[in-house]
């Protein structure tokens, strides 16, 4: 039974969330529609036959950075009791984050029911501001700067951070036992690229859908906005063990004067990042760049996997290299990719405050046929855990034509795979470090463990299959079982090229006759 302070609770933010129904000037009211992804493409194709307007230039002044700093923003806290649906018991609920600071773009966010939308007004209420003075200072048309989504995802009793939305098109969601590692994004435009500089879209638009009162899923829309193109997103997410987020987009790029409208020296785009994903790789295993830190390891993800459309599964360690990487990797019609954790030892990291072992891997599944194209991953050097480096995503062959619809959908499972099981027969750790015997020389060690591995006698090992490319030879390539921990190690010795300084590629992978027992180990090592 309800007492009466919470009753009268419910009712107060009942009737709060409700006055956001009602018109006002500048900011258009309720409308009666219904929200679909149609409804957003044709937002999207109005606003891609205009150049872009940046969300930035209406920010109010004493929200920008140069008056509302690190400390001063992090003074301002959202207030958990006027979280949209709580007041009426809903399976989830959203709390806004403040604009300002960092997030000079403000989003504008509708909350939308079978047959209507309405605009959720930026109200100062929603905030504690502590020592700030800034009340009734900042109009209700400002908007957010995103928005966190909660569940009880872990305890029936608790209310859990699920996901958040928060600056340009980055969003991030967990499931079960999952703490927050990398990110998602809507979009990627010219990522990698060195003879233009990367732009990075925004979500300047969101249509949140009221869920059911027994809903487990929620469904959200989406504007994306850039200088070069426009986008329309729908978002259906299903928090799990592994947590499920289908997405479908309809992008549209701008017509070439639209574009020198904004930027003259803007070219046309060269990658159409779709599905990307950006993660963290300081060091680990295979890393031969070392640095004076306690922990033994220090990532977010470990590793490229990829599953191309001919079968074929792909490993790619990941690397933390002295200057920008850029492979590519043909997948026409690509079954999967995704950066992936496979460390989940405590005692692989030693990190008591950043649990890296709990973080999700993200695992794209497309959706249809994408036709010709390219998984890409770009690698950024850092000296230090706090910066996103490594960028992973698909890139079509065939670009749009400006204001022609590209459509594109796919499922974005955050998973310990301790129930989606990727590719059970794998490479579980890559090591490598100069040849004692001949300093110019490099020795991998690549471990592989499966259950078609743990059924080979170890009398009889598997065959390793080794190449490299013409810079460079393998000039030992041999096979060892381990039964420490029942898995089979290849040790490869390379000998590059004299004078070669351009990156080597290499590949590995175990047969039993013709049969291939394991994923296919591949690696771009750079000479130093």
């Amino acid at each position: 039974m309800l007492s009466q302070d919470g009753t009268m609770k419910r009712l107060v933010c009942g009737i709060l969330w409700a006055s956001l129904a009602l018109p006002f000037r500048g900011f258009g009211g309720r409308e009666t529609a219904e929200v679909t992804l149609d409804y957003v493409a044709q937002r999207a194709l109005l606003r891609a036959a205009k150049p872009f307007h940046s969300p930035r230039a209406d920010l109010p002044s004493m929200l920008r950075a140069d008056k509302l700093d690190y400390d001063k923003y992090r003074e301002i806290e959202f207030r958990h009791d006027r979280a949209l649906w709580a007041a009426e018991e809903l399976p989830f609920r959203i709390e806004f984050f403040h604009p300002g600071y960092l997030y000079e773009e403000p989003v504008h966010v509708n909350e939308f029911t079978l047959t209507a939308a309405q605009p959720i007004r930026f109200v100062q209420d929603f905030f504690n501001y502590r020592g700030l003075h800034i009340e009734k200072q900042i109009p209700v048309e400002t908007g957010y700067a995103g928005f966190r989504l909660l569940s009880k995802l872990n305890d029936p009793n608790k209310w859990d951070e699920l996901g958040s939305f928060l600056g340009a098109s980055y969003f991030r969601l967990l499931g079960k036992d999952q703490r927050y590692g990398l990110s998602a994004r809507g979009l990627a435009l010219d990522c990698g690229e060195t003879d233009r500089p990367e732009e990075f879209p925004i979500f300047t638009d969101w249509w949140l859908g009221k869920p059911d009162r027994g809903a487990d899923r929620v469904k959200f829309y989406a504007l994306l906005d850039s200088v070069s193109c426009v986008g329309a997103y729908k978002f259906v997410i299903v928090p799990g063990e592994t947590t499920e987020v289908d997405v479908e987009a309809v992008l549209y790029c701008r017509e070439p004067d639209k574009i020198k409208a904004v930027n003259s020296e803007r070219k046309p785009l060269k990658t159409l990042g779709i599905a990307p994903l950006t993660s963290m790789f300081w060091f680990g295993k295979s890393s031969e760049r070392r640095f004076n830190d306690y922990r033994t390891e220090v990532h977010d993800s470990d590793g490229l996997l990829m599953h191309l459309g001919n079968g074929e599964m792909l490993w790619r360690p990941l690397s933390n290299p002295h200057e920008m990487r850029h492979q590519r990797y043909a997948a026409k019609d690509p079954q999967g990719f995704g950066l992936v954790q496979r460390e989940r030892d405590f005692n692989g990291y030693q990190d008591l405050f950043n649990e890296y072992h709990r973080v999700p891997s993200v695992w794209v599944k497309p959706q249809g046929h994408w036709g010709e194209g390219e998984i890409n991953l770009v690698e950024l050097p850092t000296q230090y855990e706090g910066l996103d480096n490594i960028v992973a995503f698909w890139d079509p062959k065939e670009k749009p034509a400006p204001l022609q619809p590209f459509r594109c959908a796919y499922t974005l499972n955050w998973t310990r795979e301790a129930n989606h099981k990727l590719s059970p027969n794998r490479v579980v750790a890559t090591r490598l470090g100069l040849d004692p015997r001949d300093p110019a020389c490099r020795q991998f060690a690549v471990d592989f463990a499966g259950p078609k591995l743990s059924a080979l006698p170890e009398n009889l090992p598997p065959s390793s299959i080794a190449s490299c490319s013409p810079n460079a030879t393998i000039v030992e390539n041999q096979v060892f079982h381990n039964a420490y921990n029942d898995s089979w190690r290849v040790i490869l010795k390379l000998e590059p090229k004299p004078g070669n300084k351009t990156p080597v590629d290499l590949r590995c992978t175990l047969l039993k006759g013709e049969e291939p027992l394991t994923e296919t180990w591949t690696y771009l090592w750079s000479p130093p």
